[in-house]
């Protein structure tokens, strides 16, 4: 028995080998015996899907590859090292070439998320032909959740770059090259698989499995509808209609699809968005929701919780808190090892919260962890995310290798709030739309706060900032930032305001002429936090806070600071409107014997 799911989960991998491969694709795999044993048995098709994750987690899959370098750099977050020129500063920069020393490998996140693909357009037949979904509400819940998982890495993969080749039926000989095909094309098909996949899932908490966040639920198919939705919907670099695939430079524009526009995608998207309203809830307190994901890998969904859907990283595996936590240089938190803080917030985005908002601290950190284990500022140009900690991990101390167990969100229910929020404006106006936004606003800055701010919301348009800047401050560090600016053909000017932004506070001008240049500092009570304050001319620093004089001003030239400004300006080095996408890299263009290409200016081989 064992054979045959090893069997089935290894077709993609072999699919990607070389021609040699096609042969064995030819073959009758798995026969008609094995699929109908192992599709009509529910443990035999759950280990199916387990396989289908189980390529999230391969090398330089999401695990080492997607996840720490998709979503650099907006007007929120960025690459904390500046090098043009190097691998890693060029993917975040948008000046990322087909032959990236990060990301051009045969064994790199395009093919592997493909592999997942594969297993699970092999999971979707087998179910399909054996597992009589329509009897078996069980079966049917495993069919929903390979519909699903296929359809968020579909998501994944046009939103990383843009056109990919559309696979919706397992691999044969005749099918293993394939080109590119229009990401229109794609997005039809994954939402028509929600559309069936909904009704088959239980809601958060119905059942053992939508019990847990590393299962798929209905309420996360629902959201990720309404992010594809948006997606499809909005405006991003596009080939002209039927040149896909011809390196055809593209334009910023709307598809030109009737099936894809506002009018008939925001509608569907809403009703979902009001379905899943109600079915979890905000954590009260947001520290506590993030210091749990760190300390406990909180795996619990249901109505009273927030996480919708993690990566389901095993106990050793995944590199989130390994690039993303607060920087350790060796404290004792990361096992002794430099560790942590590869990107973080802008140094502007601190000052985009209100006083009072509980999330800015945790977002906006400016200090590091040092050898000595005691924290000290990092420079006004080197912020991290304070939702992601070492320290935090006492549950599962870190190792200090390359992974750390971590699982990453992937969907909060704050998403689901904040996507009602702007559909229903955009529909109908503020007037509905204001309760989804509030209940945000609320668990942030207070409900009396919260109410008077969205009562001055009286237009469409107002409400559409509110939300866009919501979205920024609820979700840094989250990177779901990019794929914002993008669908809002806001990428470019955005990131052209950070950069007037970053130039004044270096230079204290603008919002920021309030500012001394100064800060104050003291570690918290329990020794886990530095409480950093910034002075304003004449302004005294609170007993027992030590301070540093022209914390903000001394560091424009200093490049260790990452505060410089050749560093400001290398927010972006390539066209972020051009490259907005990454490339096809070298090694996929040569294993697809030169089928799949290159649009957007990218070279071909």
């Amino acid at each position: 028995m064992k054979k045959i799911v090893y069997y089935i989960l290894s077709v993609a991998v072999m699919a990607f080998a070389a021609s040699s491969c096609e042969k064995l694709l030819d073959s009758d795999s798995p026969s008609a015996f094995d699929s109908a044993t192992v599709y009509a048995n529910y443990s035999l098709t759950e280990g199916t899907i387990y396989g289908i994750t189980e390529a999230f987690c391969e090398v330089n899959s999401y695990r080492g590859r997607f996840l720490p370098w998709y979503g650099h750099n907006t007007d929120i977050e960025w690459y904390n090292t500046f090098k043009q020129g190097d691998g890693k500063s060029d993917i975040s920069g948008y000046d990322c070439l087909p032959n990236n020393s990060q990301l051009n490998l045969s064994n790199g996140p395009f093919p592997l998320m493909y592999m997942g693909i594969e297993r699970a357009n092999l999971v979707i037949e087998g179910v399909r032909a054996y597992g009589d979904p329509e009897n078996r509400p069980e079966m049917a819940y495993l069919l929903g959740e390979a519909l699903t998982l296929r359809a968020m890495i579909y998501y994944d993969l046009t939103k990383a770059w843009g056109d990919v080749p559309a696979r919706f039926v397992p691999l044969t000989s005749e099918t293993i090259y394939a080109p590119k095909e229009s990401r229109d094309v794609i997005y039809k098909a994954i939402l028509a698989d929600l559309e069936e996949a909904i009704p088959y899932l239980p809601n958060p908490g119905e059942t053992a499995a939508t019990s847990r966040t590393d299962r798929v639920n209905k309420v996360f198919a629902e959201g990720l509808y309404a992010r594809i939705a948006l997606m499809a919907s909005g405006y991003a670099i596009r080939p002209e209609d039927g040149q896909v695939g011809t390196g055809d430079l593209g334009t910023v524009r709307l598809s030109s699809d009737p099936e894809l526009q506002k009018d008939v995608l925001y509608p569907k998207a809403l009703n979902y968005l009001k379905d899943a309203y109600g079915k979890a809830s905000l954590e009260a307190d947001y520290q506590n929701y993030w210091y749990k994901q760190s300390n406990m890998n909180n795996l619990t969904a249901g109505p009273a919780y927030e996480t919708l859907y993690v990566i389901p990283f095993g106990a050793g595996r995944g590199r989130w808190n390994f690039t993303y936590a607060i920087k350790s240089e060796g404290s004792q938190y990361s096992n002794g090892v430099d560790r942590g803080g590869d990107a973080g917030p802008l140094p502007t985005v601190y000052f985009m919260y209100d006083e009072g908002d509980q999330r800015r601290d945790v977002t906006c950190v400016n200090f590091k962890w040092n050898k000595d284990n005691t924290q000290e500022p990092a420079g006004i140009g080197k912020w991290y995310f304070g939702k992601y900690r070492f320290e935090w991990m006492d549950a599962q101390p870190y190792s200090g290798g390359n992974d750390d167990g971590i699982k990453p969100v992937v969907m909060r229910y704050s998403d689901i709030l904040l996507m009602a929020a702007e559909i229903e404006n955009a529909l109908n106006g503020p007037a509905e739309a204001k309760k989804y936004l509030e209940e945000v606003r609320a668990r942030a800055c207070g409900e009396d706060a919260a109410a008077a701010y969205v009562a001055t919301l009286g237009t469409q348009d107002a409400f559409f900032e509110a939300v866009a800047k919501e979205r920024a401050l609820e979700f840094c560090g989250e990177f779901l930032r990019k794929a914002d600016l993008i669908r809002w053909n806001r990428l470019k000017s955005a990131l052209d305001d950070a950069k007037t932004e970053m130039k004044a506070l270096r230079d204290l001008t603008g919002a920021y002429a309030a500012l001394s240049g100064d800060i104050a500092y003291a570690p918290s009570e329990d020794g886990l936090t530095l409480d950093i304050q910034f002075l304003a001319p004449g302004e005294k620093a609170p007993a027992g806070y030590e301070v540093e004089t022209g914390y903000v001003t001394k560091y424009d030239d200093a490049k260790k600071t990452g505060f410089y400004a050749e560093r400001i300006d290398g927010i972006y080095v390539g066209d972020p409107v051009q490259h907005m996408f990454w490339p096809i890299f070298n090694d996929t263009m040569t294993n697809s014997q030169g089928i799949i290409k290159n649009d957007y200016g990218y070279d071909n081989l």
